[in-house]
């Protein structure tokens, strides 16, 4: 992974005086799957929709595919595989159907069957979008993202409405996509689905990357572990940077096992949420910052 399938320098997009994307720099490798994390509002959904070539950006470089998708015409197109949030709920289309028909638009394109049997669908080939399921509808959409075999596919939500075992056979897929070298660019709300996926994980808040890493890169940001044991009847809990070491000293004053002990290191989500926090926090101090009033050296407004 050495070449950049997509480049951003600058990124923003301001709406008046809503800053959604606001100075984004970021490189994503051929051949690696990235995932954008944030909470609502937080310019996730505007980033992906520029790349995409859906939203005009206000300033900045873009690149996907050494193209700008701003101006990229239909060869571009045929190389990128999209899925929306939403699909169709009224459809003359069967789903075998309509990746028949989706096919067609792309030089090489997936087998059909191959790829509902990915997606789980077989069974529903001949079923109609508005009888399946949310999960299934979802799959749906995954198909079509992929029955191109693009270089690069923009996955937004996907597992949404999925179940554990549909959720299970999408990360096969997509693990199918990057041995074929399939860059994929995913958005979820599914930290564990990230931290599984991922080479590396963006987040985003307030319009701002705010961290950029692998999946164990984020998670040792967070030092402490949180140590808790029973000691002559009372509960007891201890978060520290050296779990060893406490482990080391509760040994040497206990005979035989220590009661109830048990030592959490802190997820990705714990790391998750420590930064959106802070991004808030920080959004909010540079907010009332901005609302004071100007004063002038004698100290007058």
């Amino acid at each position: 992974m050495t070449a950049s399938a997509i480049s951003l320098r600058g990124l923003r997009k301001h709406y008046g005086d809503l800053h959604a994307v606001d100075g984004v720099d970021l490189d994503i490798a051929a051949g690696e799957v990235f995932a954008l994390l944030g909470p609502n509002g937080a310019g996730k959904s505007t980033t992906v929709e520029i790349l995409e070539g859906f939203r005009k950006r206000t300033a900045g470089e873009v690149s996907v595919l050494g193209e700008d998708p701003q101006h990229a015409d239909k060869h571009w197109r045929a190389r990128v595989g999209i899925m929306l949030q939403t699909t169709s709920d009224n459809s003359a289309l069967t789903a075998r159907e309509a990746l028949v028909h989706a096919s067609r638009y792309y030089p090489h394109p997936r087998d059909v069957d191959e790829t509902l049997d990915a997606v789980g669908l077989t069974e529903k080939a001949s079923a109609k979008p508005q009888t399946l399921s949310g999960g299934q509808r979802r799959r749906l959409d995954v198909a079509l993202a992929v029955i191109g075999r693009p270089e690069l596919v923009f996955l937004d939500e996907p597992t949404t409405g999925f179940d554990p075992e549909a959720r299970r056979s999408f990360w096969r897929l997509i693990e199918a996509l990057r041995g074929d070298g399939t860059t994929v660019v995913l958005t979820t709300h599914y930290l564990d689905e990230a931290d599984y996926l991922a080479d590396r994980i963006g987040i985003i808040a307030a319009g701002r990357l705010v961290a950029l890493d692998t999946p164990s890169g984020l998670r040792a940001r967070a030092n402490d572990a949180r140590v808790s044991w029973v000691e002559n009847g009372e509960s007891r809990a201890v978060e520290t940077a050296t779990p060893t070491a406490l482990l080391r000293e509760l040994l040497a004053r206990t005979e035989g096992e220590v009661d109830g002990l048990q030592v959490v290191h802190p997820s990705l989500e714990d790391v998750y949420l420590t930064l959106i926090g802070e991004a808030a926090s920080a959004a909010e101090d540079a907010a009332a910052a901005a609302a004071q009033p100007a004063t002038t050296e004698g100290g007058r407004s």
